[in-house]
């Protein structure tokens, strides 16, 4: 008969051991610096989450009505009839706006020259139209960076701060093997394993933030490059009537 031999005592603690390495032994044995790190990070976490569904949402919204803005301003048959539908388009349409600023800086250099304004002598029409189109297209630009700069903020400062966790949670854990005296692998393996997870912690916390960040900084250089065509069409036809390229709805 073979004789059933029991399990070593050392394996069964380290089996223990490693049972008591989850996220709740982690918040459990926090101090203050361990609370403020983990809070951090949950913040960081849902704020970059935030613009990241938001900035999703938004951009998707301005790539999808951009071509059919510009092609109905442009197709519409006269310009009067094109800026009443400009201001009929959702408040966050940056394409109609930039064209409404346009138009507006038409109207209003028209009026002073009318009267006789010491505008129309200091800024010809065409001068005027590119400083409201550059002014139009920064604003709407600067609109579209909202939180590229917390997403870039958390993508490189989060594993930074999880690491933060982890080294004060190993020295922690040092200290109180070195007051116990006990080196075992029940002593070491919970407190060092406790302290890693916020390493953990804090590079889920950067990825989706990275990749997010880099996503719409693509995304917002195409749309700055559909912006600065447009207005350049914008400025070309409000300045002289026509547009360079394309048909262009006449004036009335």
């Amino acid at each position: 008969m073979f004789l059933q031999t029991a399990p070593a005592q050392g394996s069964t603690s380290n089996a223990e051991a490693m049972k008591h390495m989850g996220f709740g032994d982690l918040i459990h044995n926090f101090d203050a610096l361990g609370w403020i790190v983990f809070v951090t990070l949950v913040v960081m976490s849902f704020a970059s989450w935030y613009f990241i569904i938001a900035n999703a949402i938004r951009n998707a919204m301005v790539r999808s009505r951009a071509e059919k803005v510009i092609a109905n301003f442009w197709n519409t048959a006269s310009t009067q009839e094109a800026i009443r539908e400009l201001e009929a388009q959702p408040k966050g349409e940056p394409f109609s706006k930039i064209a409404l600023d346009a138009a507006s800086a038409v109207a209003h250099h028209q009026q002073a020259s009318a009267n006789g304004g010491r505008l129309a002598e200091s800024l010809s029409r065409s001068e005027f139209i590119d400083r409201a189109l550059r002014q139009a297209v920064a604003r709407e630009s600067l609109r579209l960076e909202g939180g590229m700069t917390l997403l870039a903020t958390v993508g490189s400062s989060a594993p930074f701060i999880g690491l933060l966790g982890t080294v004060w949670g190993i020295y922690h854990a040092l200290i109180k093997i070195s007051a116990s005296g006990n080196a075992s692998m029940e002593a070491v393996a919970g407190p060092v394993g406790e302290a890693l997870i916020m390493t953990a912690f804090g590079l889920f916390t950067a990825i989706p933030a990275v990749l997010a960040y880099n996503f719409f900084n693509r995304s917002n250089r195409m749309t700055y490059a559909q912006f600065d065509e447009f207005a350049h069409d914008l400025h070309d036809f409000f300045a002289t009537g026509s547009r360079v390229e394309g048909v262009a709805p006449t004036q009335k």
